[in-house]
């Protein structure tokens, strides 16, 4: 199944009755296997859930820890990036080079690497002093 496909079919599931501004996500692991999420709203607006981090939890709930691509679709005039804290956790799975395909329904698309989306990102080797 495409990226495309897959997200725009979960968008449609996104819990989103206060902004009513839903978006879906698709990545593709190591595998090739592809996992999807979309948004789940809160009343508590902090409490919500982005698309991508949703895709990212069942990928990892699968098993799988590598993130080889990603695609991001809401139904806007312009292509939706993924917010900083989805960045990181996209990082955190996926190399510098993976692509990020962020697209609209009406097909108005942009692609960025990883790296571009999240410059100097905060990773492992922080954490071992490689740095």
């Amino acid at each position: 199944m495409s990226l495309l496909t897959a997200a725009t079919k979960v968008r449609e599931n996104a819990y989103a009755p206060y902004s009513n501004f839903k978006v879906g996500a698709a990545v593709r692991a190591g595998s090739g296997k592809v996992y999807v999420g979309c948004n789940v709203e809160n009343v508590a607006y902090p409490e919500g859930t982005c698309a991508e981090a949703g895709a990212i939890a069942a990928m990892v709930a699968a098993g799988e820890a590598e993130l080889i691509e990603a695609l991001v679709i809401a139904d806007s005039p312009l292509p939706v990036s993924p917010c900083g804290g989805c960045r990181q956790k996209l990082a955190e799975f996926g190399a510098p080079d993976v692509k990020v395909t962020m697209t609209t329904l009406a097909q108005n698309t942009s692609e960025m690497t990883l790296g571009e989306l999240l410059p100097g990102a905060f990773t492992q080797k922080h954490m071992e002093g490689e740095y």
